[in-house]
């Protein structure tokens, strides 16, 4: 593509399937330049009044949501040179509208998808909201059963926490606007299990080394409850972009930056944070409503998904 204020390849989700690791992993490649905003949803909510209405919506989306073209083009400024440029927003593959704008602003572009069981994504998802000090309901069958009334009432789409499960239908709009050539599709498990490989792939598919070898030990966005909420939220504002934050980052240099988020305030925030048993009656009660797109999903891909029925 030869507009370098625009991307030429997207990472479009899932959401809570290895899209922050991607991101990170990715723009340690000397030929990769990644959109400091790693979610800026541009695709899915130009131009748009982000109304939504689950807590803390607008306060989160108006933090990462990018909706307007020129501040868009603005995250791309920063470019030099580099032969792939992206971004990673993980609702792009949900949200329908997000086909329509990609094919309107880059219509060129590569697309990576990473999926997740959709069940263990689902609680994934509720465990990043309760983490956050966002969820209401603490149980997850209840909050399934609140899903679509929060649907109803304009919550956003994170919420979505079933509905973002069904895979086939999303990928099948993808797969129809920009062809199999155009869009490469991994498993959670092979991201877990060979990132290294996944990553090799996806250098050779978006044009760039993919003999380099970027360090994948650290782990990211991890979902759980925190075991302190006070030193949660310290981590929180120590990650996110702040004013301290900004003054600071002219006194330490780029590499160090990176191995104190990457390493000491990650590490320390996933430490902090425990996992839950996932309920298995509800676990099997998803699994079998996933049953039949799951099924589509496996002729799609031609890849066998039986494991994510078990």
């Amino acid at each position: 593509m030869s507009d370098g204020r625009m991307p030429n390849f997207l990472i479009v989700g899932a959401q809570k399937a290895g899209t922050t690791a991607l991101y990170q992993h990715l723009k340690k490649h000397p030929d990769v330049f990644m959109s400091p905003v790693k979610e800026p949803h541009f695709f899915a909510f130009e131009g748009e009044d982000l109304d939504f209405r689950g807590p803390r919506d607008r306060e989160t989306l108006g933090h990462m949501v990018v909706g307007d073209e020129g501040a868009y083009r603005e995250l791309f400024a920063g470019a030099n040179g580099e032969r792939a440029r992206g971004e990673a927003s993980a609702m792009y593959l949900y949200m329908e509208e997000a086909v329509g704008g990609i094919r309107r602003h880059v219509p060129d572009a590569k697309l990576v998808a990473v999926l997740r069981n959709p069940a263990d994504r689902a609680f994934s998802s509720f465990l990043h909201m309760v983490r956050d000090g966002r969820e209401p309901i603490p149980d997850f069958g209840r909050a399934l059963a609140a899903e679509e009334g929060r649907i109803g009432g304009r919550w956003s789409p994170i919420w979505h926490y079933r509905r973002m499960g069904f895979y086939h239908e999303q990928l099948s709009r993808y797969y129809e606007a920009f062809g199999p050539e155009r869009l490469r599709v991994y498993l959670y498990e092979d991201l877990e299990g060979s990132p290294e490989r996944v990553l090799r792939d996806i250098h050779e598919f978006i044009g760039v080394d993919p003999s380099f070898v970027p360090d994948v030990s650290a782990r990211y966005n991890v979902s759980g409850v925190p075991k302190s909420r006070r030193l949660h939220a310290l981590h929180r504002f120590l990650l996110r972009p702040n004013p301290v934050k900004s003054a600071l980052k002219p006194f330490f240099p780029k590499g160090l930056r990176r191995r104190m988020v990457e390493g000491s305030l990650n590490a320390l925030r996933n430490r902090n944070l425990v996992k839950p048993p996932f309920p298995d009656e509800v676990r099997r009660g998803l699994i079998e409503g996933y049953r039949e797109d799951i099924s589509k999903l496996e002729t799609l891909l031609d890849r066998d998904l039986s494991g994510w029925l078990r």
